[in-house]
């Protein structure tokens, strides 16, 4: 009982440490992960002497501190956003694992001394982008960048994790079998569709269960969120045991639960919030025990040689061919690339090989630790200057909104929230509160009364209002405070503005002719912009029509186009050579320098005429 005590204190004062730890980062700008990870390191073995070796426990562990964290990623990805970037990032959670492993492996092999297909496990290994640390930089982080970039990148951290995951498992089994090349078959694709067909569509239906239940449980609050991720968590652990793939099942649960209206859901939220820190320290602490830092130096440099290739190399290949077909700028490509953060998933699954008693297992562990560490520090710790740099940096839309949802008991088909009155909010400077939005109650210095009688409003009120689910983002409007503009920001919506109902081809007919086609130039210039950007216009989208640009400055309360910016200067590629270019501008170069190669002859022959005539 005693060693029960010691362990329980040491465990509690980690998390304790970690958690205070967390402060120093929110002020400092570091990667809060990165730290988690140290703590450990610090107090394992070559630290504060802590032994901790056991991989299976730990592997466990980790797994459904794994599930927990995409579940409540799942949960909070809007369904728009799952759809505006859902191809481009499929094909990077596929596709572009595949091609990151394959690069790696051999990298791998040349640096590390390993055969092709130890190479290729290593690289599956490292090849996932994490999710706890992108949704982490990304949603806490405060970098304000399109949703369209955004979404692909939490997206494809949710869902490439089975598919690094299946190439770890598989290529430990083959490796494990002795049969080298002969181990890999169409078995393995039969699996894989298995497991991905089955984490699909157990998913969906876990979701439609998690909804029914807690629509219709009839218990206290409280427990709500715990039925919530004790469902959750068996939708992961059923699909694995039936042979799907129990994280993609969570993450597809997850998203399909966090876009039905649920009661409690704000309950659900902040207890979803508590979790997954938890489980994001608890993980990376354990990890961080785990390893033996004192056997780093014996592969340290080919180690980060490897990060480094990952980083710059291999990353950023798969990145550019699986975004080719696809209308992301060479900014917002080079940003995708440069977030490929590794993280818990990839020391996690370096524990498979020590599980499957393979040669070299320790190896892959240690390699696939300084690969995190290095990737940590280096695109942690950059991920925001990076994005200023690259001009990718939002302006925001609105200011700072103090609000407060309030739960309601029974099916939730209206919302009680609770506005405070900021300072330059346009509700304080007059703006009335639609009436849709049935105000009900003001608190003032301590004081409540029905809103009829409250008159003005003033700063520091709270007004409590019944609405529509979908109408809070509406109201945030008229309680935020002026948002503020950064210098730099005052020619991100263009030069100046134009008539989103103007038609198109009044810009085919100014900065033309060959910018549209017959049917575009039948369009108005917000329908045009809608249809290039695939059907949905985001604030601060962009559409460029070759040295045009034209960019969603605003959008009204039906998501319409209200008014847009225009520059006549092309946006200047992150860089000078033609890396990150998508399809579209190929093909734009490619007319570019055939019209000049056509031009050149008549040029060249006015010269030579001119040439004649001075000599006459």
């Amino acid at each position: 009982m005693e060693a029960f005590y010691i362990v329980v204190l040491v465990s509690t004062v980690l998390v304790l440490i970690a958690a205070f730890s967390s402060l120093l980062a929110f002020r400092f700008g570091a990667p809060l992960l990165l730290l988690f990870l140290l703590i450990g390191l610090i107090a394992g073995t070559d630290g504060l002497g802590i032994e901790f070796s056991n991989n299976y426990l730990a592997y466990i562990l980790g797994s459904i501190a794994l599930a927990v964290i995409l579940f409540d990623s799942g949960y909070g990805t809007s369904l728009q956003s799952f759809k505006i970037a859902a191809i481009p990032s499929l094909t990077l959670a596929s596709a572009g694992v595949l091609m990151t492993a394959s690069l790696c492996g051999l990298a791998a092999s040349f640096l590390l001394g390993f055969t092709w297909l130890e190479g290729l496990l290593l690289g599956s290994i490292v090849a996932s982008t994490d999710a706890a640390a992108v949704f982490f930089l990304l949603r806490i982080g405060g970098i304000n960048i399109r949703d369209k970039v955004r979404s692909t990148l939490e997206v494809e951290s949710g869902t490439n994790d089975p598919m690094a995951i299946f190439l770890t498992i598989a290529l430990v089994e083959t490796i494990g079998s002795g049969e080298g090349y002969g181990g890999i078959n169409l078995a393995m694709l039969a699996m894989f569709v298995q497991q991905m067909g089955l984490g699909v569509i157990l998913g969906l239906l876990g979701g439609m269960m998690i909804v029914l239940v807690a629509g219709r449980l009839e218990t206290d609050r409280g427990l709500t969120p715990i039925f919530v991720l004790a469902l959750a968590l068996l939708v992961f652990s059923f699909t694995g045991a039936v042979g799907g793939s129990g994280f993609l099942a969570v993450y597809v649960a997850g998203i399909y639960a966090g876009n039905k209206k649920m009661p409690a859901s704000a309950t659900i939220k902040r207890f979803q919030d508590g979790m997954t820190w938890l489980a994001q320290i608890v993980m990376f602490l354990v990890l961080g025990l785990l390893a033996t830092p004192s056997q780093f130096p014996a592969i340290a440099i080919p180690a980060v040689l490897l990060a480094l290739f990952l980083i710059f190399v291999a990353r950023p290949i798969a990145v550019w061919l699986c975004l080719l077909p696809f209308d992301y700028i060479q900014r917002e490509t080079g940003f995708v690339a440069w977030v490929g953060l590794r993280g818990a998933v990839s020391i996690l699954l370096a524990i498979m090989p020590i599980l499957g008693n393979l040669d070299h297992a320790q190896t892959y562990f240690n390699v696939a630790f300084i690969v995190v560490l290095v990737s940590l520090l280096v695109q942690g710790w950059t991920i925001k200057p990076v994005a200023k740099k690259l001009g990718l940096i939002t302006p925001p839309r609105i200011g700072a909104v103090q609000k407060v949802e309030i739960d309601l008991p029974g099916a939730a088909h209206h919302e009680l929230l609770s506005y405070r009155v900021v300072k330059d909010s346009p509700v304080l400077r007059g703006e009335r509160i639609p009436r849709w939005a049935m105000p009900s109650l003001v608190v003032r210095d301590g004081k409540s009364m029905r809103y009829q009688y409250a008159g003005r409003l003033r700063e520091n009120d709270l007004v409590y209002l019944f609405i529509a689910p979908s109408y809070s983002r509406l109201l945030d409007r008229l309680f935020a405070s002026r948002a503020p503009v950064d210098p730099e920001d005052t020619d991100f919506f263009g030069s100046f503005t134009i008539s989103p109902l103007r038609p198109a081809a009044d810009l085919d007919a100014a900065y033309g002719p060959g910018l549209l086609n017959e049917q575009e130039r039948t369009l108005t210039i917000a329908e045009l912009m809608k249809q290039r950007l695939g059907g949905k216009a985001d604030y601060a989208d962009r559409v460029r029509l070759g040295s045009l640009i034209l960019i969603v400055r605003d959008l009204d309360e039906t998501d319409h186009i209200r008014s847009v910016g225009m520059s006549l200067e092309a946006v200047e590629p992150a860089m000078n050579f033609p890396i990150f270019i998508n399809m579209h501008e190929i093909v734009d170069r490619l007319r570019d320098f055939v019209r000049k190669r056509g031009k050149q002859p008549a040029k060249q022959i006015s010269n030579d005429s001119n040439t004649g005539e001075n000599e006459a």
